[in-house]
């Protein structure tokens, strides 16, 4: 089992990589931690976290949060069946510092999601901000 989520895993990176070579620009915005689990009690945002079960386990997981690994086969499915197919639904990610939402917000956009947010302070934090523990905000 370990083998399989190792090599799922690198394959996530490699496709975000490789979908970072191609000089596309993207505009995702910004949304803090704050912001995230506000919208996300008032049903305003999908918020997801797209680290590991391992993560989840250690840390908690943000409330009102789907919890949808990156490191899984079929990742933008579950998104879509998330969002009821809707690409200009509003979804955020959260992961533990920033760095894997960004490059899931890339690939989101790239497969036509028009509303994504990043929440790059992160359940750890960031240079962005404190992040979700750190600030106290609800875990499911």
């Amino acid at each position: 089992m370990k083998f399989a989520s190792k090599f799922i895993s690198t394959i996530a990176m490699t496709l975000c990589a490789s979908l970072m070579s191609t000089g596309l620009s993207f505009a995702a915005e910004y949304m803090s931690v704050d912001t995230a689990a506000k919208q996300s009690k008032a049903g305003q945002v999908f918020l997801v976290d797209i680290r590991r079960p391992s993560e989840w386990k250690q840390t908690g997981v943000a409330k009102h949060a789907a919890k949808i690994t990156m490191h899984q086969k079929g990742f933008l499915d579950r998104i879509s069946k998330l969002t009821k197919g809707d690409k200009t639904a509003p979804v955020a990610l959260i992961c533990a510092r920033g760095n894997r939402s960004t490059n899931m917000i890339n690939l989101l956009e790239q497969n036509g999601y028009t509303n994504v947010y990043n929440v790059k302070e992160g359940m750890l934090g960031s240079k962005e901000g404190a992040g979700w523990l750190a600030k106290g905000l609800p875990l499911k």
